[in-house]
């Protein structure tokens, strides 16, 4: 598991060369690429052809893949974006784009979802997609011995089956009335039916050519890609960093020129560089505290209400985030239709806390906090956290790992700890976190009226009905649920400014959503 997640890779160590040399690593390209010499001037005019543009990106390691179905890191999720594509995906603006597919119809009962190829679409190699490659890449997807990380989402999908030349259908054990909210993952690239990971092969607007797990990654233009103007760029270079310095650094030698995730305590720094030029992004990406609700002391709903009025969100969006952010209401999926807006917004009551505590028989309360960089921000929301816990007589004892113990073998097994979350929609992100069959369930929730509620949620095809229920659904959670979404981040990047073409992007996915395709170097 990683920040954005999605199962482990299984790729090796190794480097794969995609018709082109190996490369030594990420430290000679940077030294051999020099720097730029740039007028601190916004780029204006129609976007200019050609280039190579070169992103730092946080994370990744020896477990790095160009695997389309189990993106792991950010690095990871940055080279599948620009290799595969989904059938349907969400836009800058968190609304339905349709991107393999040209448009998804449900039957009358929700239980068969029909989806129509683009026409003249074609992967890298100038194969035309066909409804046999969708119906292999869901079997690969969905494969009982090696299921990938798209899978417990669609846990509704009985079978799929080609109909005609350009048109699959879905067909769900159980009625879905928002099925293509859950086609629309990143990580469920349609590929073809002969796909090797070994030449991995996509409809997106890059194609790979070289690859070096945990050092970086070349990707060129892909010359039969469906959206006949783009990309710009002839060439696209992804740089594994696991330092923020190193990050920074880099971009102010104008050795890369954008970053994903510039700690907020820079974001002046760069932003009083004229060279530099900051992306911030409002999100619904979320950065929760999570609390096991079966095992003591979390398992009493009063100990779990306590912690939620333990924190002051505002001091955690202006200390953690620099203001790079909003205060939450221990409830996810603030951009869906759905979002329980009426409950009354949760502040810091330090004595209510004390008294729930008590009655729970904890006047006294010692809890280790598992923490990590998962995140930018999220050790310093742990370090807040447990300045403000002494107020209501909690010790908390932080337990800071390194990011790959983190998601190792004890991930999922804390009783106090953190996530990280990308924006979702309501049931998808309780398809992915919050039911017992979740990949992801942190807090080891199961509560029986919820699930209820989230049954006919899923089958009821009345969008009002539905919305109804999910916000009785979202009241229990706020109520005895084990997560404290204190804040949604803004996802905050930086560019050298004859980068163009970045735009905020409400998915949470940095550097606009990864999609380089847009981006032209001025």
């Amino acid at each position: 598991m990683s920040p954005v997640h999605s199962q482990n890779s299984r790729i090796s160590r190794r480097t794969l060369l995609l018709g082109g040399a190996a490369l030594a690593g990420a430290a000679p390209l940077l030294s051999a690429c020099g720097g730029r010499t740039s007028a601190a001037e916004d780029p204006t005019g129609p976007p200019k052809r050609g280039g190579t543009l070169r992103v730092g990106v946080t994370g990744g390691g020896a477990s790095d893949t160009l695997d389309p179905h189990s993106p792991v890191a950010n690095p990871d999720i940055a080279r599948v974006r620009n290799l595969y594509e989904p059938l349907v995906d969400r836009d800058h603006e968190y609304a339905m784009e349709y991107l393999v597919a040209e448009r998804i119809e449900r039957s009358a009962d929700a239980r068969t979802w029909t989806a129509t190829i683009r026409d003249g679409i074609r992967f890298h190699d100038g194969r035309p997609v066909t409804p046999e490659d969708v119906v292999a890449t869901f079997a690969r997807i969905m494969n009982p011995d090696d299921p990938k990380s798209g899978a417990a989402s669609l846990s509704m999908l009985d079978r799929v089956v080609p109909k005609g030349d350009r048109q699959v259908e879905f067909h769900l054990n159980e009625a879905s009335a928002v099925f293509d909210d859950y086609l629309g993952q990143y990580s469920l690239g349609i590929v073809p039916a002969d796909f090797d990971l070994e030449n991995p092969i996509g409809t997106g607007p890059f194609r790979a050519r070289e690859f070096t797990p945990g050092l970086q990654s070349r990707f060129v233009k892909n010359h039969h890609y469906w959206r006949p103007d783009r990309p710009y760029l002839d060439e696209l270079v992804l740089i594994n960093f696991t330092e923020d310095d190193a990050r920074i650094n880099a971009l102010l030698a104008s050795q890369v020129d954008a970053i994903d995730q510039v700690p907020v305590s820079l974001v002046e720094v760069l932003r009083s560089d004229e060279r530099m030029r900051i992306l911030s992004s409002e999100t619904g990406a979320w950065l929760p505290f999570t609390m096991r609700v079966d095992r003591p002391p979390f398992d009493d709903p009063r100990v779990r209400q306590a912690f939620r009025l333990i924190v002051d969100r505002e001091q955690m969006i202006n200390q953690v985030l620099s203001g790079q952010g909003r205060v939450g209401n221990d409830l996810y999926a603030p951009f869906d239709p759905a979002y329980a807006s009426e409950l009354p917004q949760r502040t810091q009551d330090i004595a209510e806390a004390r008294r729930l505590l008590a009655e729970a028989g904890h006047s006294t309360l010692d809890v280790e906090l598992v923490t990590a960089p998962i995140q930018a921000g999220a050790v310093e929301a742990a370090q807040v956290f447990q300045q403000q816990a002494r107020a209501a007589g909690v010790n908390v004892r932080l337990n800071r790992v390194d990011t790959t113990t983190f998601f190792g073998d004890n991930y999922l097994q804390w009783d106090f700890a953190q996530d990280f979350w990308y924006t979702r929609n309501y049931l998808p992100q309780v398809s992915n976190g919050s039911l017992p069959d979740s990949p992801y369930n942190e807090t080891h929730w199961q509560d029986p009226e919820f699930l209820d509620l989230i049954a006919e949620a899923r089958a009821t095809t009345d969008d009002g009905r539905r919305a109804e229920l999910l916000r009785q659904a979202q009241r229990i959670e706020y109520e005895r649920g084990g997560l404290i979404v204190w804040g949604f981040l803004n996802q905050v990047d930086a560019h050298q400014v004859y980068v163009a073409g970045l735009v905020p992007d409400r998915t949470g996915l940095p550097l606009s959503g990864y999609s380089f395709d847009r981006v032209w170097l001025g």
